[in-house]
């Protein structure tokens, strides 16, 4: 077998020649990965895909509510809230994934059912929006499949994150146990790929969306809503794949648990190893309480007409999950502990700052002139520097601290925000003039994507990886689901915000009858300027403050 320049050591990790620097960095960071890459590991992956694949439809969902459906960017910011509770539903689903371990693939069959149900209604709405008006009101219809998909999406993704803790095997072919430092590299390996993954599946929408959006804004209506349909009837693949992982995740445990037996392993040992089961895990009725006691308050709350139930919601939700994972950590070690609640704190701050919301993305199409294709454009762009992001940064992930990371990228991404804060007053058409028409509007978001995009999805990884590699092995799918719920509620926090932000700075989008093409809501962009500047300070100043709060206290940071 031929042996790689790093084998035969005809390459130096320093110095040497810049193409030899350039191989060993590729190895180091690329290749290094792909050798790491088992069979075992796809399963999960195919799920975390149908995740990422999900994005198809953004784009066409964009226009539709902008160009069909007479909803406020504030409402949208609430609906997003509404969108985001269900991910603190990983707290209980997480649980109950680990009491019934070996038949987990149901509930990625019920995600699936969910998901193709949000699609059927969107289709819907394309086709026939006349006879689903005749049931229920177009926005109704909207709502409700945006709420289904999140639901549906969250049941996967509590599976998928147990089954990349099943994917790890902790034995070899001969049931030799595997030393712990590799253990740690698999955990890290699994769950990057997993991020690729997801960011892999956005690769491919964006190509996809390029492709089929090409010429869609001279196109008659009729023709562009077919080119919609389309599009939604192609991301009916989304939960076929998901459950082609699952089936493949089952196949491959029972395969390795095959194996094992044929080296002479008792069967209740190769079963225990294969499904990556230490010992049974035993109901925690207050994780099980909790969780119900959380959907019965989110559901009561939201029905209700109490002011500020969405901020009610978000305080008891936090209550109640703050509470369980205070009774999670104590089986930790105080030193674990006292890592996994610093790390998730940081984490938390740092995804709960307020964006512009929908108003910039509105501004954007209007006032700068990005059509469906330019915004695929830009989605294609930073999902594949995203994907090679994951690359470059792998090892700084691996060899710095959390804190150090968030505070890195708060930097970097404020930096590369001011671009767009910029054209907002003109900085496009200055450089426009300067350059002959060269640096407009267009120019300067490819370049600020291209730069902003291999910073994203990198935050979360450290923290997968610890709990992949430090928490109790039949507890990892709780661990999981019960920081999931924590972090997640940020995203929470960042909706309310970019609520409480629409409703300080009023920006509206212009809004015409269908029928008789009369403006009915005239379009305002004058207050978005300081929106922007206003949450771009916050998303500096509060991640950075959060990260030196952590570090004089006696909470550490992974």
């Amino acid at each position: 077998m031929a042996k790689s320049p790093r084998e035969t050591g005809t390459i130096s990790p320093r110095g040497g020649a810049p193409h030899h620097r350039l191989w060993h960095w590729m190895d180091r960071n690329i290749f290094e990965l792909g050798r790491e890459m088992r069979l075992s590991y796809l399963p999960p992956l195919m799920v975390y895909a149908a995740a990422g694949i999900s994005g198809l439809t953004g784009i066409v969902g964009t226009f539709f509510v902008k160009d069909y459906l007479n909803l406020s960017a504030e409402f949208l910011a609430a609906l997003a809230f509404w969108a985001g509770v269900p991910w603190a539903l990983k707290m209980p689903l997480g649980h109950l994934v680990d009491l019934i371990w070996r038949y987990k693939a149901g509930l990625v069959f019920l995600g699936a059912g969910m998901i193709a149900c949000s699609l059927f209604m969107m289709l819907g709405l394309l086709a026939a929006p006349d006879a689903m008006a005749e049931v229920m009101p177009v926005e109704v219809w909207f709502v409700f499949s945006a709420l289904l998909a999140p639901v549906g999406y969250v049941v996967q993704d509590v599976v998928a994150d147990a089954m990349t803790v099943e994917a790890v095997p902790r034995v070899d072919a001969q049931g030799t146990p595997i030393e712990a430092k590799t253990l740690r590299l698999m955990h890290t390996t699994m769950q990057t790929l997993g991020r690729v993954a997801i960011i892999g599946g956005g690769v491919f929408v964006s190509l996809l969306n390029v492709l089929l959006f090409q010429d869609v804004e001279a196109m008659p209506e009729s023709q562009k809503v077919a080119t919609y349909i389309r599009i939604y009837e192609y991301a009916m693949a989304i939960p076929i794949i998901s459950v082609l992982g699952v089936v493949l995740g089952g196949l491959t445990v029972r395969g390795h648990m095959r194996r094992l037996r044929a080296s002479g392993m008792a069967s209740e040992e190769a079963a225990e190893l294969a499904f990556g089961r230490a010992k049974k895990t035993e109901p925690n009725w207050w994780i099980l309480g909790g969780g119900l006691a959380f959907v019965v308050f989110t559901i009561t709350m939201g029905l209700s007409d109490i002011p500020f139930n969405k901020e009610i919601i978000f305080l008891g939700s936090m209550a109640i999950v703050l509470f369980l994972m205070s009774r999670l950590v104590r089986v930790l070690a105080p030193a674990d502990r006292l890592v996994l609640v610093g790390t998730a704190v940081i984490i938390f701050v740092y995804r709960a700052m307020p964006t512009p919301g929908a108003g910039q993305t509105w501004w954007m199409i209007d006032e700068l002139g990005f059509d469906q294709q330019f915004l695929a454009v830009l989605s294609l762009i930073g999902s594949v520097l995203t994907l090679f992001g994951m690359f470059l940064f792998r090892r700084f992930m691996a060899e710095r601290s959390i804190a150090y990371v968030v505070v890195f990228l708060t930097v970097a991404s404020t930096l590369l925000y001011l671009p767009i804060v910029g054209m907002f007053y003109g900085l496009h058409q200055w450089t426009a003039t300067m350059t002959g028409g060269v640096v407009d509007a267009h120019f300067i978001a490819l370049v600020d994507t291209a730069l902003e995009s291999p910073l994203g999805q990198i935050a979360m990884i450290p923290m997968l990886a610890w709990i992949a590699n430090s928490a109790p092995s039949h507890l990892k799918a709780t661990f999981f689901a019960v920081m999931a719920s924590f972090t997640n509620l940020a995203l929470s926090a960042s909706q309310l915000g970019t609520k409480y932000l629409n409703q300080w700075f009023t920006v509206t989008r212009e809004v015409k009858d269908r029928a008789t093409e009369v403006i009915t809501v005239p379009a305002d962009y004058s207050e978005l300027g300081w929106l922007m500047i206003t949450a771009m300070l916050l998303g500096l100043l509060v991640p950075i403050a959060a990260v030196f709060a952590i570090r004089l206290s006696p909470f550490k940071s992974a």
